[in-house]
Order: structure tokens, then C-alpha cells, then sequence
């Protein structure tokens, strides 16, 4: 199973708002309602993440047209798992992530950003100076 998260149904029903503003009677875009209906319902189910599976094919359509619009790669060109770390420094993913990322789908993709993203512990989520200074002993004076 492959699951959407709540986040990321709301970053798409965003997407859409913008591009669709609500006209007379905030009637919302078809692809913002057919992603808010599932939003909806999870919020009613208490759940966070629905199966990519049950989801209607417009909703489908359009969390993948918002994806589009994300960054692909989460790589810095900072690759560590190329030295032999499990996980890179740089970006955060495992090595089986770095290798096989090309070969995932969207939503296996935005399952690795979600996860690189709350654990925050990777280069990429530090300032270049903080990059730097902890590869080779380079200090900022901020």
C-alpha cells in the first residue's frame, strides 16, 4: 500500500485554491473539491494518511498535477552513501532510497520527503554555513 498524508492533501487543496480562486458562492475548483472530499473524510475518521488506492480518480489527478509542482529530489549533491553511510548527510534518504529513487512513485517519493522533512536532520535542512562548518571545520560568525 502506498499512503497520502493529511499535509500533503492540504499543500494540493492549497495548490489548486490559488490557481482556482472561489468565484461567487466559494464554490470550489473541481480538482480542490475532489481532493477536500478526501480530506474530509479523513479528518471525519480521525486518520491521517489515506491508501493512494482509494482515491477517487480526479483527486488522483489532481494531488499528482500538484506534485508536479514539488521538488523531485531531495539531493543536495552532497551524497554521503557514496562514502558508504546507510543514510545520506546531505539529503536524509537511505541508500536504497538514493538507488532506487528513480524507480518510485510519486507517493513513495513524497512518503521519503515527509519523513527526511520531520526528522530535520539532514544537511539540507541546515544553513550552507552549518554544512560546511561541520564537513570541514569552517565556522560562521552569525
Amino acid at each position: 500500500m502506498q499512503f497520502i498524508h493529511l499535509t500533503d492533501l492540504e499543500a494540493a487543496i492549497n495548490h489548486w485554491r490559488k490557481l482556482a480562486p472561489s468565484g461567487p458562492g466559494a464554490a470550489l475548483s473541481p480538482e480542490a473539491s475532489a481532493l477536500a472530499e478526501v480530506y474530509a473524510q479523513l479528518v471525519y475518521a480521525r486518520r491521517d494518511e489515506v491508501d493512494a488506492q482509494e482515491m477517487g480518480e480526479l483527486a488522483m489527478q489532481a494531488w499528482l498535477a500538484w506534485w508536479e509542482t514539488t521538488p523531485d529530489t531531495p539531493c543536495i549533491a552532497i551524497c554521503s552513501t557514496s562514502q558508504g553511510d546507510a543514510v545520506c548527510k546531505g539529503c536524509g534518504r537511505s541508500f536504497e532510497e538514493v538507488q532506487h529513487w528513480l524507480a518510485f512513485t510519486p507517493v513513495q517519493k513524497r512518503a521519503v520527503w515527509r519523513r527526511i522533512t520531520l526528522q530535520g536532520t539532514a544537511w539540507r535542512f541546515n544553513r550552507y554555513a552549518e554544512r560546511a562548518g561541520s564537513a570541514g571545520g569552517i565556522t560562521s560568525s552569525e
